[in-house]
């Protein structure tokens, strides 16, 4: 998982959240000079990710910290399992501890769901998708998790696909009208409008889009629709949305679509219960 700049930002402000002014608890019981060991270790089945970010964490406050994957990105773990081990200054660790956690069991929690979903739907040619339903400011990591867990990537943000949407269907006075105004002003970006129902299905189609959604239908009437798209000389890619459950994904699965995207995979996903042992001072 890279640590790009933005990430770097987020952990700087995620530390001054914490620390503020300064640990009182650590810094008065703990030696500058002091360096330790400790080793993280999971409490719980899971998909580790986001060790480099702890690593980050703890070099803003040790610049010669490590942190020594055992299980990598993308790995699976079960309860008592060594995740990594970390060597840094004692200060650092106690004081990093808590916001190294933090993102780790957030990353890892993402990459737990969404390893649980795509689990689901081995064997189908329907893959995951994840949606723009993270957390603000982590959306690059939280994205990067999805893809440790197996999952796909759709748009990162607003700019790099176009994705009309009901409201715009409103606004722009058709799906029609609202397709030719995006390629107007964006004649590269792919496109990807949002059907409820027949109507809004062979418009779409007759645009020529990249990818229709299938938002909120019924089982029948996304097989029906399913068949139609397959069926149209623009051949799109299919994507089903709005609501999807665990217990949905055998019978959407079996419904030929290109992908089924899960908000949840983000935005409700557990942490990944995490710990960290310190072992001792040298």
């Amino acid at each position: 998982m890279v640590v790009d700049e933005a990430a770097v930002r987020l952990i700087r402000g995620a530390l001054a959240e914490d620390v503020g002014s300064g640990d009182a608890t650590t810094d008065s019981t703990v030696p500058a000079e002091w360096v330790s060991e400790a080793r993280i270790v999971a409490k719980e089945i899971g998909i580790v990710a986001g060790l480099s970010v702890v690593e980050a964490v703890l070099r803003e406050l040790d610049p010669d910290a490590v942190v020594e994957p055992i299980v990598p990105d993308g790995g699976a773990v079960e309860p008592g399992q060594v995740v990594a081990r970390v060597r840094a200054r004692t200060r650092a660790i106690l004081t990093g501890e808590r916001t190294a956690l933090n993102f780790l069991q957030r990353l890892s929690g993402v990459a737990s769901e969404t390893a649980r979903f795509v689990e689901a739907l081995e064997g189908t040619a329907t893959r995951l998708l994840d949606t723009r339903k993270t957390t603000p400011g982590m959306r690059r990591l939280e994205k990067r998790a999805v893809v440790l867990g197996g999952g796909v990537n759709h748009r990162m943000g607003l700019w790099d696909m176009a994705m009309i949407k009901d409201n715009h269907i409103v606004a722009a006075g058709g799906i029609r009208n609202a397709v030719a105004r995006v390629r107007d002003a964006h004649p590269d970006l792919p496109i990807e409008v949002e059907v409820a129902d027949r109507e809004s299905l062979d418009e779409a189609l007759d645009c020529g889009v990249d990818r229709v959604m299938l938002d909120n239908m019924s089982l029948e009437e996304m097989r029906h629709a399913i068949g139609v798209a397959r069926d149209h000389r623009s051949r799109p890619e299919i994507e089903i949305s709005g609501g999807v459950t665990l217990s949905a994904l055998d019978a959407l699965a079996d419904l030929g679509a290109d992908f089924v995207s899960v908000g949840a995979v983000t935005h409700s996903a557990p942490a990944l219960d995490l710990s960290l042992e310190l072992e001792g001072d040298r």
